[in-house]
């Protein structure tokens, strides 16, 4: 981390840690020997997890690494008085059931909702004094297709059918988040009662079918096909396909022109916030806002949660069935079952023991898919920046655009597979991929009066860089350079605002977080891991080869983002299973 700058704002010297964030580091509990069951990390579906299961009188307690809960959903304040998301830092997600069954809001959650919601500035010589052009998209359609006509009157017309049709899909693919994946392996091998269990879960899938209609075909090509194809098929104009293409490879390490990229738009515009589809916002007091609300609602009822505890080994008893962990105080806690919100490959290779586990399973584990492109960097500056296709107000008060996801260096596609290639080979991007939001402009608790926290999700960054080298303090600056390079062109003005900055490198986020290889989804959103095949086929519906052992993370079924899905319904096939024991 490197601190420096002047200006508006100065940041001020603070104890390393504050009583908002020494709040997190206490036990919320008694440590007992017993519990019904027990949660292996306090990331944002373990806890979604834990208090769906205190809900429903199932004893349970969370066991947390870190200082601070919330995984990758945390706020962290790395600079005095500058209070980060540090890692995830919108929501949009999260199934609209949690809010309500958890009563988020009675235990604190506020939201700010973004409108306008996406910014894209151009890069524009020549325009003989003029101010260069920028796309700005929100909720106000006619106001999109004002905007979108800059570039192309006839994208502007096609606009509201292709926004339809994208809606059309993801009504489809909703009612698959909730439940479990067709159990295959009970419907193959399973008894009678199984059998007809597992029959219940294809009611989802035939739901979908039947909302999709006749034009299957064409919402299949979505799911498997290039972004690239399908948004040509519907545009012309290059600023308004590179801008709806960023969803479609923002934490992956894929082209818009990789096959399948289709799914990861997809899976970022089915979310809504407070009843609006498709609505991304921040969250009040960052991330770890949303995670403490979570956390009140499962200790409310009984949940105990732990930080500071790290689980050493999943303890099984002779018969072959979970029997509870093993801290790495030494501390042993027996449960019933034991929940693992961390990634498939923290869970099954290092922390089970492996004479438990199919040979074929561990092998399939261990060939997951966790390349990540992602390097994130959180910058406190002193004043808001001010970009060349819309400038500041007179008195540096937050504009409209400045409260929304805006993108750099996405002018046209071609740049963002040039920004691909450029990771294939080894390399940082020449011109990275840059997602900056600006929190504090909707939130003004995050930082200091007139100051302001940015987020800079960049891609693309390979995991080991060209020759096998590793990231240094050198490599990781340079980089960080070279992204504020690239947002001084379209801001002017802004490397002079940076009061400090945390730069987060794939391995820098695995070391802190957990990521494996960075991955922001614990392995890659791609059609060969998702739904029956995540993490692995036959093991999709969040049991594993070990009898009382459940994946309740990211990596398990229906995958990443700050959905709390997995979570809930990891907890709710754990009842089952304890019903009937």
């Amino acid at each position: 981390m490197a601190a420096s700058g002047r200006g508006l704002c100065k940041a001020v010297a603070a104890s390393p840690f504050p009583a908002w964030r020494r709040a997190h580091s206490e036990a919320r509990g008694e440590l007992k020997p017993e519990y019904d069951a027990v949660v292996i990390g306090a990331g944002h579906n373990g806890l979604v997890a834990a208090a769906y299961l205190q809900r429903l009188g199932v004893n349970t307690a969370v066991f947390e690494t870190r200082h601070v809960i919330g995984g990758a959903a945390v706020t962290e304040e790395i600079i005095p008085e500058f209070k980060f998301s540090r890692a995830s830092y919108l929501l949009s997600l999260l199934r609209p059931q949690i809010y309500t069954d958890l009563e988020l809001k009675k235990h604190g959650l506020r939201l700010h909702l973004r409108n306008p919601h996406s910014f894209t500035p151009m890069l524009e010589e020549g325009t003989g004094g003029k101010v260069p052009r920028s796309l700005l998209l929100g909720r106000d359609m006619a106001e999109n297709q004002k905007q979108i006509a800059q570039f192309s009157r006839k994208d502007a017309q096609a606009f509201p059918r292709y926004e339809e049709f994208m809606h059309c899909l993801t009504l489809a693919i909703d009612p698959l988040l909730d439940v479990a994946p067709v159990d295959m392996a009970a419907f193959q091998r399973g008894s009678l009662l199984k059998r007809i269990r597992s029959l219940s879960t294809l009611k989802p899938l035939l739901k979908a079918g039947r909302i999709l209609g006749a034009q299957l075909p064409r919402y299949y090509e979505v799911l498997t096909a290039p972004i690239t194809k399908v948004l040509d098929q519907w545009f012309e104009s290059e600023p308004l396909k590179a801008t709806l293409a960023t969803d479609a490879v923002i934490g992956a390490m894929t082209s818009p022109r990789t096959p399948g990229s289709g799914y990861v738009l997809l899976h970022h515009v089915m979310g809504g916030l407070e009843g609006t589809p498709g609505a991304w916002g921040y969250v009040q007091g960052g991330m770890g806002a949303l995670s403490d609300a979570i956390a009140s609602s499962a200790t409310t009822h009984g949940a105990s949660i732990f930080t500071e505890k790290t689980v050493a080994k999943v303890q099984v008893n002779s018969e072959g069935c979970v029997q509870g962990v093993v801290l790495q105080d030494g501390t042993e806690v027996r449960s019933k079952v034991v929940l693992s919100s961390t990634s498939p490959q923290i869970t099954f290779l290092k922390l089970t023991p492996q004479e438990w586990l199919p040979k074929e399973f561990v092998e399939r584990i261990s060939q997951l898919d966790t390349r990540s492109p992602v390097t994130k960097i959180n910058v406190a500056v002193d004043r808001l920046p001010s970009f060349l296709a819309a400038p500041n107000a007179p008195g540096g008060q937050p504009l409209p655009h400045h409260q929304c996801s805006i993108h750099l260096n996405c002018e046209d596609t071609l740049l963002l597979h040039q920004a691909f290639e450029d990771a294939m080979d080894g390399l940082p991007s020449h011109r990275p991929v840059i997602e900056l939001c600006i929190p504090s402009s909707l939130d003004p608790t995050l930082a200091p009066a007139g100051c302001h926290v940015v987020s800079l999700f960049t891609q693309y960054t390979p995991y080991t860089l060209a020759g096998g080298k590793a990231w240094d303090e050198q490599e990781r600056n340079a980089y960080a350079d070279r992204v504020f390079d690239c947002i001084e062109a379209y801001a002017p003005g802004f490397k002079d605002s940076v009061v400090g900055r945390d730069i987060l490198t794939p391995p820098d986020l695995e070391r802190i977080f957990g990521l494996p290889g960075g991955n922001i989804f614990h392995c890659a959103m791609t059609l060969d891991q998702l739904y029956f095949a995540r993490p692995v086929p036959l093991h999709s519906g969040y049991r594993c080869p070990l009898q009382g052992l459940y994946l309740c993370g990211s990596g398990a079924h229906p995958g990443g983002g700050v959905m709390g899905a997995a979570g809930r319904n990891a907890a709710h096939v754990v009842f089952g299973d304890l019903k009937s024991m």
